[in-house]
Parts: structure tokens; C-alpha cells; sequence
């Protein structure tokens, strides 16, 4: 398997930061319709294990497109 190019990573890191931020909006919106306050949403997502998961992917593959641009 070929290592993916500049454009290929830019677009993912792209696409996962929509997500992200898609997803942090979605547990903020019910967070606040379940009328929690505003440190227990901020804890809320902090902890959530996808949005943990995502920023873990996307420091990756920012890591990989810098370490290929050498």
C-alpha cells in the first residue's frame, strides 16, 4: 500500500475536523436541551471517547502530512 499523498491527508484532516465539530455541536444541543450547566457540558465533552478518539486521529494525521513535507 502506497503512502497517501499531501491533498489525500489535507482532505481527511479536513473531513474529520468537520465531523468533530459536527458531533461536539450535536452533544452541546442536547446537553443543553437536557438543561445541564455549562461545566458539566464542557466535562461532558472533554470525556466524550469519540471527540477523544477523533483529535487523537487528526493529531496523527497532521503529524504524518508535517513529517511528509520534509
Amino acid at each position: 500500500m502506497s503512502e497517501p499523498s499531501q491533498q489525500e491527508l489535507q482532505e481527511s484532516i479536513e473531513q474529520l475536523i468537520e465531523y468533530r465539530e459536527r458531533l461536539s455541536k450535536e452533544v452541546k444541543s442536547v446537553a443543553q436541551k437536557l438543561k445541564m450547566p455549562r461545566k458539566k457540558i464542557e466535562k461532558v465533552l472533554s470525556e466524550h471517547a469519540e471527540l477523544s478518539k477523533l483529535n487523537a486521529i487528526i493529531a496523527k494525521l497532521k503529524n504524518q502530512r508535517n513529517n511528509t513535507n520534509i
